[in-house]
């Protein structure tokens, strides 16, 4: 048993290292594709000139200057911390109401995520954050049904995986009730088009400002749940005997619930609703490497980077002049990966065979 264990530790950190050379090797392929033809010399002057000043300055200004730099790779920087923190969220998740079909969305984030983002746009309330406005409403409402979700399992007793899950389909579906209202007696089809767009997720309002404040917060939670392995696997096994081996789950449920509702919240608020990626990678990498979380959270995080920088390229140059919402393009993939899943029959959820 100990040299399996050994073993397979190697192997977690020799995947890691390439997972991590394959992530560079996509950033510098993916900054040179785009619905604008640009010379790989050209981007790569640019890039040169923006990180160490190196190079003429006129280089620095003009329009391939800003395709380059304030297009192309803020969306490329932005869909590593989404990809990476959904993936790692949607592990969280899984372990933390003990359920293989849970995601970062399930306990009611995604219909409160479409909730605000709704009353953003059809009644025009969080007006006052401005061009904002609509991501931010739709922060409020995913971190506030999470808030919900956490005081209503609480309600008559301890909160558990099982009260967490029923408390978040109840609050999802008034959420789901109170957005499909609005749309319906909504008569103007662009505020339609909007929420739909927004709801199907999109890299393409990528600013600089913005992720210099949430890709610290996704690398601090990503390595924050890397710590808390133990704990995490406890959470497989299932309140009764983490209390039996003398560990209660319940607080650290709470702490869990909070930092991922805020990672979460923050993600929705720059990149709408993007699916599949916090259900499918969690299971891939379970797959793979079994259910240790301090094995998997690593892998988890730049493999779903890796995914979402590649999606966000085909949304882009799928079809010229035009970009596919990213939400579209993962679900194309999703989707058959995890019938694949299913029908895998040497896999269960919590590495049962």
């Amino acid at each position: 048993m100990k040299n399996k264990v050994l073993k397979g530790v190697p192997i977690c950190i020799g995947t890691s290292v390439i997972l991590l050379i394959i992530l560079l090797l996509s950033i510098g392929f993916a900054v040179t594709m785009g619905s604008v033809d640009i010379s790989i010399k050209e981007v790569y002057e640019v890039i040169l000139y923006k990180l160490f000043n190196i190079g003429d300055s006129s280089i620095g200004i003009g329009a391939v200057s800003d395709v380059v730099w304030l297009i192309r790779m803020p969306r490329i920087v932005l869909a590593i911390a989404v990809g990476a923190g959904l993936s790692v969220v949607g592990i969280i998740m899984q372990a933390i109401v003990k359920n293989p079909l849970a995601d970062p969305y399930i306990l009611g984030v995604s219909s409160g995520a479409s909730l605000g983002a709704t009353l953003a746009v059809v009644l025009g309330i969080g007006s006052v954050f401005g061009s904002n406005s609509l991501g931010i409403m739709g922060f409020i409402g995913a971190f506030g049904v999470s808030i919900l979700v956490l005081m209503t399992s609480n309600i008559g007793g301890r909160s558990n995986s099982i009260k967490l899950l029923l408390a978040g389909m109840a609050l999802s579906s008034v959420c789901s009730s109170f957005s499909s209202f609005l749309v319906y007696i909504s008569d103007d089809s662009q505020k339609l088009k909007t929420i739909t767009f927004w709801l199907m997720g999109s890299l393409s309002g990528a600013k600089w400002n913005e992720i210099a404040f949430i890709l610290p917060i996704i690398i601090l939670g990503i390595i924050f749940f890397t710590t808390q392995y133990r704990i995490l696997n406890l959470m497989l096994l299932g309140d009764e005997v983490s209390i039996t081996l003398g560990t209660d789950l319940h607080k650290f449920r709470i702490i869990y619930l909070l930092i991922t509702s805020l990672m979460i919240g923050l993600l929705v608020y720059v990149s709408g609703m993007i699916g599949f990626i916090g259900l499918i990678i969690p299971h891939i990498v379970r797959i793979i490497f079994g259910t240790d979380h301090k094995k998997i959270i690593p892998i988890a995080a730049l493999l779903g980077a890796i995914i979402l920088i590649w999606a966000d390229v085909i949304s882009r140059i799928l079809i010229k002049g035009t970009e596919i919402p990213i939400g579209i393009v993962i679900s194309i993939i999703g989707a058959p990966l995890f019938v694949w899943l299913m029908i895998k029959k040497n896999y269960g959820f919590g590495g049962n065979k």
